[in-house]
């Protein structure tokens, strides 16, 4: 049970930082301000989703691998790391503070700079969680 709740958390997450980023940038190049706006608000509210989807697949990774060792789980445990600080220390920050300057109608030099700092991040999310993935197929012998 414990391998399907970890890729079923693991693909809701993935999905939720997809879906995100592909908002942000859709709303971005074709849509109105205030569009941009209630895309921004939608993140929030998706973040309801996205950060308990991240901790269980943290959290269920972390008692599947229990005290085994090997390249395939510490890579899995080194990018799991840098997922986490990057969504605390940035990926959330940003989201906060572009949903919070998208509601002022404030699309300026500064919100378009940690709009582009937000979509590079999650890129980095998406291909580290990717790179997660692959490996625990590859644990799984698939």
């Amino acid at each position: 049970m414990k391998p399907i709740i970890h890729v079923l958390a693991s693909v809701v997450a993935m999905f939720c930082i997809l879906g995100f980023w592909i908002a942000s940038v859709v709303s971005e190049l074709f849509l109105s301000e205030q569009d941009v706006m209630l895309i921004k608000q939608a993140i929030l509210y998706g973040m309801l989703i996205l950060i308990p989807a991240m901790a269980i697949t943290g959290g269920s990774g972390f008692l599947l691998a229990g005290n085994r060792g090997g390249r395939f789980i510490n890579n899995k445990k080194n990018r799991m790391k840098f997922i986490v600080l990057n969504g605390v220390l940035i990926m959330i920050p940003c989201a906060f503070f572009l949903s919070y300057q998208a509601n002022r109608g404030q699309f300026d030099f500064v919100f378009y700079s940690v709009q582009t700092v937000e979509l590079l991040m999650g890129m980095i999310q998406l291909i580290l969680m990717g790179l997660n993935f692959r490996d625990g197929l590859r644990l799984a012998g698939k």
